[in-house]
């Protein structure tokens, strides 16, 4: 427990932003599992689809900093690779 009248208004901030932070986390997660299935399956057409919901969801986690931005980077660059490996093959 908070020992001070700050420490429980911070104590309760945070509670608000952990949960700002969750849902966009989780938005992004979820766009970007949608696009790892899509290669699993092999289906190009729908991780193209799916590749431009993640990379919106990813840059916009990046722009709230709930990620680093080159985190965001990162996963949006392994999962243009996988989609171009998966078009060769």
């Amino acid at each position: 427990m908070p020992n001070t009248k700050s420490a429980a208004k911070a104590m309760r901030g945070s509670a608000r932003k952990r949960v700002y932070n969750m849902r966009t986390k989780d938005k992004f997660k979820a766009a970007v599992k949608t696009v790892k299935q899509s290669v699993e399956a092999k289906n190009a057409d729908e991780a193209l689809k799916a590749l431009t919901a993640a990379y919106a969801a990813l840059d916009k986690a990046a722009k709230k900093k709930v990620i680093h931005k080159n985190t965001a980077n990162r996963k949006k660059s392994r999962m243009a690779k996988a989609i171009n490996k998966l078009k060769k093959a």
